[in-house]
């Protein structure tokens, strides 16, 4: 028996990650395959919602994160994969090993401040605090979308983006009622609570406002 084919929705969202991991950094290189940088995910409205960095390659880690369910964030319901709209990624390319850990940290904190400045709700839903660090000058950036347009038409829509959220949402309380958890799974909770409620309000004024006289 042939195994079934991967959900349509699965198949776009794995290929355009990696259409995305392949863009070109404008030298011929594709930013993927930065051995090290720092990276920050966007939703559907623009907000910023998840920041990270990696020294093994962009491309492995964010591909851990929007195609494997065996990473953290995913595993205890920290980040939905299909809430992420679009990537923006600083790469470094030539960093030297002895100062590596210093400048991806440094990096990491700069655009995590910057991140919070640009968020309605002053708040990103990393589980794990972001080490306090000396901003750094950040390397050109690439922030490319996840889907194309007729795809994304049918993913941003509200009403579904509420039930993926809620059932997020009630994912991760269970997790916290299940298990000892740190006190930053708890706040991506709060955060993902405010970013449910603030939704479902948009979209309830919206109905109201379509149904005045």
């Amino acid at each position: 028996m042939k195994p079934k084919k991967e959900p349509e929705e699965v198949t776009a969202l794995y290929d355009g990650v990696s259409n995305a991991l392949d863009t070109d950094y404008g030298d011929g290189r594709k930013i993927g395959n930065s051995k090290c940088g720092v990276y920050l995910f966007f939703d559907y409205d623009g907000e910023p919602i998840y920041v990270g960095r990696t020294r093994e390659s962009l491309r492995g880690r964010i591909g851990r994160h929007l195609t494997n369910q065996r990473t953290d964030a995913v595993a205890m319901s920290v980040l939905d994969p299909f809430e992420v709209a679009e990537i923006e990624m600083w790469p470094f390319w030539d960093l030297d090993s002895d100062n590596v850990n210093e400048t991806l940290d440094r990096a990491e904190y700069t655009f995590y401040q910057n991140a919070l400045r640009e968020s309605k709700f002053s708040v990103v839903l990393n589980e794990k605090d972001i080490k306090p660090a000396e901003d750094i000058a950040l390397p050109r950036s690439v922030r490319v979308s996840i889907l194309p347009s007729e795809l994304r038409k049918k993913r941003e829509h509200p009403d579904i983006r509420l039930a993926r959220r809620a059932r997020t949402i009630a994912n991760l309380a269970r997790v916290i009622s299940e298990r000892s958890v740190r006190p930053g799974i708890r706040r991506t909770l709060w955060a993902q609570a405010r970013r449910l409620e603030h939704l479902a309000k948009t979209r309830l004024e919206e109905f109201e406002q379509r149904d005045e006289p």
